[in-house]
């Protein structure tokens, strides 16, 4: 009985089990090595072969391979590239790598078997080298195997593009472990993901990523074979993946005149910079008709969650920064960007997957945070860090950087497109020409309001009322003109308007023009539990959300009545208490001529 350190098997579990999310992570790995060796050219290729099960044919991936035309390694570099935990970067703090744990880690997580040929005068002088875990389980493999030359396989050289004078190619033989089992679904998982990770990378020009894959029968005719695009969640890039008609122009644009945050950190004698930006959607992004079932609408659904952004390559995009229940969240893009000298304040690991330091704070409220940390408020909390020398200090001033600009962005974006949904002024069946027919039959009854005296005012003088009221009471100039061109010419008693106010009414009521303006006011509670729920079903609803956001008005509406319901309890006994009960009383009366009219 042997007493290894480390028994083979348990290195097997280990590599095995290394925590990958899927292939298309460790395949980044592998990407990851490319790029750090200068490769300009980077190709993943997959190889699949149709099999014949109980009367029907299926494809299966047989081996998959990313070749690049990077410096290549010496036999030392690549056998040190093999063993597990080593590598030639483990000092390195300014390139993507560093943690000597990608080609193995990353390879063994998909298969049992690698097999690299890396050379620096021509594929003809490739060195060769494997790892297999079958043999290091059997206790054959004991270290990783002295380079030899050895012929690259025909396969590769007829599907590779990218054989230069030097470069590497690393091969999974065995990719038994893979989630997608056919080689076009490798490449159809992993082409956003890679444009999203390598964005920087692929927009300046520094490296194509090759995305191929092939029949094993055919391997001259690529089933799939295109160039990984840009893919950004910040949306500012012109040229993305960002389906049409944003594929080539910027679907955000950068937040105000200040749209990045620096936060400057002193770590060990040397001041580094974190980076916080932020975008959010054009106004064109969000017109027309449902915008987030839309394709570009759903590629920014993708893409929800802040970037973490780590030596110009992405660790992470981090959905729980924001409101998921919230589709409004998707048109709004936060980056954190930080260079590797703050790895260990981040929390960075070592599959480069997550920086978890930064991680724990999200969706964590201020005061769950100090209390999780056994202080009474976020002040205390951010005291004892500074006083015990915390390295995770100045995370706290990147969520708070994120939190607070969160909110702001997620409030602009809401007030872009409040009362802009439903353009039905003109239509007979809109709640305004129903109001208006209820208004005329009660006129005919000799009922007359203030607002009616200005009937008789010529066209442009009324629209100019209705105009100059909407535009007093906050709302946009340009929708106030449409309303009240809208209005006028569809000869309407009421106008909706949109804007935030700092009254505490619901809404208020302004006679103009011969109609009545009622501007719903956007900052009051009322507004996003009942207006803002049924107003903007504009992005994409299943039905259980649908549900859910009339369950919620429903609830809005009953609170609404509670808050009156509550008025009048608290008000004392005598005039004012009976004039607020006939004012309800009133109120029924005539909303019962105009829901009647409905």
């Amino acid at each position: 009985m042997g007493y290894d350190v480390v028994p083979a098997e348990l290195v097997v579990k280990a590599m095995q089990d290394s925590g990958y999310k899927n292939a298309a992570y460790a395949i980044a790995e592998l990407i990851d090595n490319s790029v750090q060796a200068g490769a300009t050219l980077v190709e993943l290729l997959c190889l699949e072969r149709e099999e014949h099960v109980t009367q029907r044919t299926r494809s299966r991936l047989v081996k998959l391979a990313v070749l690049d035309n990077g410096d290549g390694m010496s036999a030392q570099e690549l056998r040190r590239a093999l063993q597990f935990g080593n590598g030639g970067h483990l000092a390195d703090r300014k390139g993507i790598g560093r943690f000597g744990m990608g080609l193995p880690n990353s390879s063994m997580s998909q298969g049992t078997r690698v097999e690299v040929w890396t050379w620096q005068d021509t594929p003809k002088n490739a060195s060769y080298s494997y790892l297999d875990l079958e043999e290091i389980s059997s206790g054959q493999m004991k270290e990783v195997p002295e380079p030899r030359p050895k012929a690259i396989p025909d396969d590769w050289m007829i599907v590779g593009e990218g054989f230069s004078n030097s470069g590497t190619l690393v091969v999974w033989s065995r990719p038994d472990r893979c989630t997608w089992r056919t080689a076009s679904a490798i490449v159809r998982n992993s082409e956003e993901l890679v444009g999203r990770i390598y964005r920087r990378f692929i927009q300046s020009g520094q490296v194509v990523i090759r995305l191929a894959s092939f029949n094993v029968i055919d391997l001259k005719a690529p089933i799939i074979d295109r160039c990984a695009l840009t893919n950004d969640p910040m949306y500012l890039i012109e040229k993305t993946s960002c389906p049409e008609p944003f594929a080539n122009k910027a679907m955000f644009e950068a937040f105000g005149d200040h749209p990045h945050q620096d936060i400057k950190v002193l770590l060990a004698g040397r001041q580094h910079t974190i980076r916080v930006s932020f975008s959010l959607a054009k106004l064109g992004a969000r017109q027309g008709h449902n915008p987030g079932d839309q394709p570009h609408g759903k590629h920014a659904a993708r893409n929800l969650g802040v970037s973490i952004v780590r030596a110009d390559r992405e660790l992470e995009l981090d959905p729980k920064w924001m409101p998921s229940y919230d589709p409004v969240a998707r048109w709004i893009g936060i980056e954190v960007d930080f260079p590797p000298a703050l790895d260990e304040v981040f929390g960075v690991t070592n599959n480069k997957q997550s920086a978890t330091h930064l991680a724990d704070l999200a969706g964590v409220s201020k005061d769950d945070l100090a209390r999780k940390q056994g202080f009474n408020t976020y002040q205390e909390l951010k005291e004892a860090w500074s006083f015990d020398g915390d390295v995770r200090l100045p995370l706290l001033n990147v969520k708070d950087a994120i939190e607070s600009n969160r909110g702001t962005l997620m409030r602009l974006i809401k007030a872009q497109t409040k009362g802009t949904k439903r353009t039905r002024g003109h239509s007979p069946d809109s709640p305004e020409a129903k109001g208006t027919d209820a208004t005329n039959k009660r006129k005919a009854e000799g009922l007359v309001g203030v607002s009616d005296g200005d009937e008789g005012l010529p066209d442009v003088e009324r629209q100019d009322a209705v105009e100059s009221g909407l535009v007093a009471e906050g709302v946009d100039s340009e929708q106030a003109r449409d309303l009240a061109k809208t209005t006028v010419e569809s000869e309407l008693k009421y106008v909706f308007g949109h804007a935030d106010s700092s009254s505490s009414a619901f809404f208020s009521v302004r006679p103009k023009g011969g109609a009545l303006l009622i501007t719903l006011n956007t900052d009051h509670p009322a507004y996003d539990h009942l207006v803002g729920l049924l107003e903007s079903p504009s992005d994409d609803l299943d039905s259980d959300e649908l549900r859910d956001r009339l369950s919620r008005a429903l609830d809005g509406m009953k609170l609404l009545l509670e808050a009156w319901a509550r008025y009048e309890d608290e008000l004392p006994d005598g005039q004012r208490k009976m004039s607020a009960q006939e004012a309800r009383e009133d109120w029924g009366r005539v909303a019962r001529n105009f829901l009647g009219n409905s």
